[in-house]
């Protein structure tokens, strides 16, 4: 009797995992379903029927593993913001060994080969461009759950390289002005870039190069702001010491 029940016990446990794990994959092959349909044709004109039949599920299966096709989609933009550049490859590069100005070259490293390598025409890539250009009103849980930390890593890299303050508005300023280009690249046309700037470079071959420049650039715009910076924070320091 009692090894009947370790056997029934043992089967039922058995069944629960193949169960759970059935499950994972599928909802796995909805999200990889639904990353390739948004991206070619926008949240708006994808039904949660396209994507179940082209995961090889029923559409039921959208309602059950992310609550509608709007649960989806907000799962879709966070997974492709991580597979731009996920978290964990920022943090090592801005909170690893070196200087500030290696550590920004470092995070340079990382958006300007996102967007150079063969990987930039996946799915993801074109999924974020569309919701940048166009932005849908899931964009607060993109914003939420993969831009606000990231952000938080490159502000206070950007500060500490202008020894200002990461409230400061020329952290935010500076920030913007780093990621401009990083955006243009990800955003535009490949093949328009190369027409209008010829001799710029913005493939896989040419990312050294561009590398380069933009660290280059990037860190004689920072010291011109902390030379403009630094008389105005020793005023507001001798200020606040006199009060």
């Amino acid at each position: 009797m009692a090894l009947s029940m370790k056997r029934t016990s043992g089967k039922r446990a058995s069944g629960q995992r193949r169960r759970r794990e059935d499950g994972a994959t599928t909802k796995a092959q909805l999200l990889e379903a639904a990353g390739v349909l948004f991206a070619e044709k926008g949240f708006d004109r994808t039904t949660a029927k396209e994507i179940a039949e082209k995961a090889g599920t029923n559409a039921a299966s959208v309602n059950y593993h992310f609550g509608g096709i709007e649960g989806l989609y907000e799962e879709v933009l966070v997974e492709a913001h991580h597979r731009f550049v996920s978290l964990q490859a920022l943090a090592s590069a801005v909170e690893g060994e070196g200087d500030p100005q290696q550590k920004l070259r470092r995070l340079l490293e990382l958006f300007i080969n996102a967007v150079t390598e063969p990987a930039s025409s996946s799915w993801a890539v074109r999924v974020l461009t569309r919701e940048i250009l166009s932005p849908t009103p899931y964009f607060h849980t993109l914003r939420r759950k993969a831009i606000e930390p990231k952000k938080s890593l490159i502000f206070g890299l950007v500060s500490e390289v202008l020894g200002l303050p990461r409230e400061h508005p020329s952290v935010a300023r500076a920030c913007f002005s780093i990621a401009a280009p990083c955006f243009l690249l990800l955003v535009a046309d490949r093949h328009l870039i190369k027409q209008v700037f010829p001799a710029l470079g913005a493939d896989a071959t040419d990312a050294q190069a561009l590398i380069d420049h933009m660290v280059r650039f990037a860190l004689g715009g920072i010291a011109e702001v902390s030379k403009h910076e630094a008389p105005q924070s020793s005023v507001a320091r001798r200020s606040n010491k006199a009060g």
